[in-house]
């Protein structure tokens, strides 16, 4: 009994290695959608983490096997090393893989991001385009002024609270920044702002808060789209939730997969880390990793370096770019008329679409303090809150909390 349970076991352990290994790997592609989305992979990089999953869960599965009474193991200690060695290198490549990350020196711009003229944004100026009100601010501040920072997006936004509740004669021009996303939460979290007004943060910025002591509280105040661009001569004018993971993810690099056979290669253009948008392209993409910028076919495709820009381009008599930003942005602030919002799911981006939810990139986007708001920095923020506030909100062109 104790001689045929010795020779049980060693087969038990070797087959409940051998099933681990291939129920990690199915675990594995499910996790990052690869089964639910294999019908899409067309080409070669979108496919190398399936390969690399098979080739490690076959080659242990192989190496068990060989070890065995019935086959010499001496005899195949080579093939074993060589086997053990690709399992190693598959586990060590997967996670290059799953980001793309095979280009050493891939074909990016190094000139300044275009940008729109923000000077039309500045309070208390004739000319400028900012909303306001028809009424008297039931708020005003004469000192102690909130400094404001933000997103470009939403300039007009809290430039508008600005003109609208600070009084002119203590205004100074810098109680209203304008650094970006990345440069807004630095702000914040510096102390070098009061309020920032952007997105959601980024993981890169939650953890700078967090190794600067920063307690950063977000009070949502709107809502606003988060909206696919391609050329106006792009025949699609519909894409799915998930083509638009598969192209972000890399298992789709062809419109043809989207049915443009004449579209060539997709060229999917990105936003720098740490932008709100990108932060916007990383909450949709959820757990499945945004594989890095692949190299563009040509260096003059940059263009301005801007993606609004950059969208309608055209290379072999065809649009193929995609791309992302926020409505206003896109169709307000810095608007291509070469470029079209693509409906995601059959739903477009409209602002009925948007105050309903049907359109299902819809975001909050938020009053951001270090901290709970205090003083003057609360009762602004109470007071964006209003139905006054809000009426700003909807007045430059975004969607208000309230109806």
């Amino acid at each position: 009994m104790k001689r045929s349970y010795r020779k049980i076991l060693p087969i038990i352990i070797r087959l409940l290695i051998t099933l681990s290994a291939w129920i990690s790997g199915v675990y594995i592609l499910c996790k990052y959608e690869y089964f639910i989305s294999f019908g899409d992979i067309d080409n070669i990089i979108g496919a190398i983490p399936v390969a690399l999953v098979i080739t490690g869960a076959s080659g242990i599965t192989i190496i068990f096997i060989l070890r065995t009474k019935y086959i010499k193991l001496k005899k195949y200690t080579p093939v074993s090393a060589v086997i053990a060695s690709l399992v190693v290198l598959s586990a060590v490549l997967f996670p290059v893989a799953l980001h793309g990350n095979w280009w050493i020196n891939p074909s990016v711009s190094s000139e300044t991001q275009a940008a729109p003229d923000l000077s039309v944004y500045t309070p208390f100026e004739e000319n400028s385009q900012l909303a306001r009100l028809n009424e008297e601010s039931e708020l005003k501040i004469k000192d102690n002024f909130p400094v404001l920072d933000g997103a470009t997006a939403l300039l007009p936004v809290y430039a508008a609270f600005a003109e609208a509740v600070y009084a002119e004669e203590f205004f100074s021009p810098d109680y209203v920044l304008c650094s970006n996303t990345r440069g807004a939460y630095e702000s914040v979290i510096s102390g070098k702002s009061d309020i920032i007004f952007a997105a959601g943060a980024s993981e890169r910025q939650l953890d700078a808060a967090k190794s600067a002591g920063a307690d950063l509280k977000f009070t949502p105040i709107g809502r606003e789209a988060f909206v696919f661009l391609a050329g106006r001569e792009n025949p699609v004018d519909d894409i799915s939730y998930r083509q638009i993971k598969n192209i972000y993810s890399g298992k789709t690099a062809y419109w043809s997969t989207l049915g443009w056979k004449e579209g060539g290669k997709i060229i999917a253009f990105q936003r720098p880390e740490g932008s709100g948008s990108q932060t916007g392209l990383h909450n949709i993409m959820g757990n499945i990793p945004v594989q890095v910028p692949q190299p563009l076919p040509d260096s003059s495709l940059t263009g301005t370096n801007s993606l609004m820009r950059q969208v309608s381009v055209e290379w072999r008599g065809v649009q193929p770019a995609l791309g992302y930003s926020y409505k206003y942005y896109a169709t307000v602030m810095y608007a291509n008329p070469d470029a079209k919002l693509l409906k995601i799911d059959g739903i477009e981006p409209s602002a009925e679409n948007i105050r309903n939810g049907s359109y299902i990139f819809t975001n909050d986007f938020y009053a951001v303090t270090n901290g709970e708001p205090k003083g003057n920095i609360k009762l602004l923020i109470d007071w964006i809150l209003s139905p006054q506030g809000q009426k700003i909100i909807e007045e430059t062109g975004y969607t208000p909390l309230m109806s």
